[in-house]
């Protein structure tokens, strides 16, 4: 285990890589013979890309997915040389030459950034290399029906591109049983018939758990990468990644009656025992949580006690003996008493908000062997 923590931090939050590089060969050994990529936008979704993606890369994983030119710029150097790295935002006009020097690979979601990239190539004397996305019916990014209309009448696909990949990308792989699964299947199949005979990629984290059918040449798992149940719900063959513990900052015992937070929103009914933790939401713990989420301390729960505050929140810990808990103990925020997925739920969002809003004031421990 390495600690990298600063002395003296409110919270600690332990990154599991063995955990996460065995994710990743659970994914790859399901998915086999398509490969298996890693998304790791939002710095590796707030753990860390620059310690993650190498740890990948030496699991044998050489596709990387970003969102933005800057995540590739920041990564290229921390991957082998015959790695991937692939913009999933495509470009924003004046990017091109920038990514053409890097060598990354842009994923192009329209007309205007492919026709911005093959002048690119042109200007440059050489094919650059590209994924087209298509939008099988998620309407957020890739080429509609029409569009591939106008690529194929305006751009000679050998000439002007290095067609990597085609892609697209589903809107509810997380829910195995819903409809719209097989539809864009369906749409992704014939919209790619009408374009060159390149690798082809549908499925995310709930997709490379669908049937084979999805999983295509490469799959793109982000989420089951950090530890989340990639169909929520059901079993899951997925480690936990992550784990946060706050120090008690005070314990102190309040009357019946006696208000606690901001805006006095909790008043206990009876006498009551008030601990109060360094993190808040400014470390990216919710707001929505005041009230209705907690902490846990061995097996016992102790629910958040008024409002969660910039850099801290109470939590009444009435539940245990007097004097169980004291200045310095370490409560659970994330972990086996409380995952993820039930920290998620209790805010009112999933796992993937919580995870990219965890804040950069906590010592954080990797643990590597």
């Amino acid at each position: 285990m390495q600690d990298i923590s600063n002395e003296g931090a409110a919270a600690r939050l332990t990154i599991d890589l063995r955990a996460l590089c065995a994710n990743y060969r659970t994914i790859a050994r399901h998915v086999a013979p398509a490969r298996a990529a890693a998304v790791v936008k939002a710095d590796a979704y707030g753990l860390g890309a620059a310690r993650v993606a190498p740890a990948l890369a030496a699991e044998g994983c050489r596709d990387f997915f970003v969102a933005h030119l800057s995540e590739a710029a920041a990564l290229r150097p921390l991957l082998p040389a015959d790695a991937r790295l692939f913009i999933l935002n495509g470009l924003l006009p004046g990017g091109e030459s920038a990514c053409a020097a890097l060598g990354a690979i842009p994923v192009l979601n329209g007309l205007e950034q492919v026709r911005a990239w093959v002048a690119c190539g042109k200007a440059l004397g050489r094919r650059l290399p590209a994924v087209l996305q298509v939008d099988s019916g998620m309407s957020r990014l890739g080429l509609a029906p029409e569009d591939i209309d106008t690529l194929l009448a305006e751009i000679d696909m050998a000439r002007d591109l290095d067609l990597q990949l085609v892609m697209s990308h589903l809107a509810c792989g997380d829910e195995p049983e819903n409809g719209a699964n097989p539809d864009q299947l369906a749409r992704f199949e014939a919209l790619t018939a009408r374009l060159p005979p390149v690798p082809r990629s549908l499925a995310n984290s709930g997709g490379c758990f669908l049937t084979p059918g999805f999983h295509f040449d490469l799959v793109r798992p982000g989420i089951a990468l950090y530890g989340a149940a990639p169909h929520p719900g059901h079993p899951s063959p997925i480690q936990p990644v992550v784990r946060l513990e706050a120090r008690i900052i005070q314990v102190r015992t309040i009357p019946a009656g006696q208000g606690v937070g901001y805006g006095l929103t909790y008043a206990p009914d009876k006498p009551a025992r008030i601990a109060t933790i360094g993190v808040g939401y400014a470390d990216g713990w919710p707001r929505h949580l005041s009230n209705k989420g907690a902490a846990w301390f061995g097996d016992t729960r102790l629910p958040i006690a008024g409002r969660v505050s910039m850099d801290s929140m109470t939590l009444d810990v009435s539940a245990l003996s007097d004097g169980t808990l004291h200045y310095g103990d370490m409560v659970e925020l994330i972990g086996p008493h409380q995952p993820l997925e039930v920290v998620a739920a209790d805010a009112g969002t999933i796992p993937y908000e919580i995870l990219t809003s965890l804040g950069r004031r906590y010592a954080r421990v990797w643990i590597t062997e």
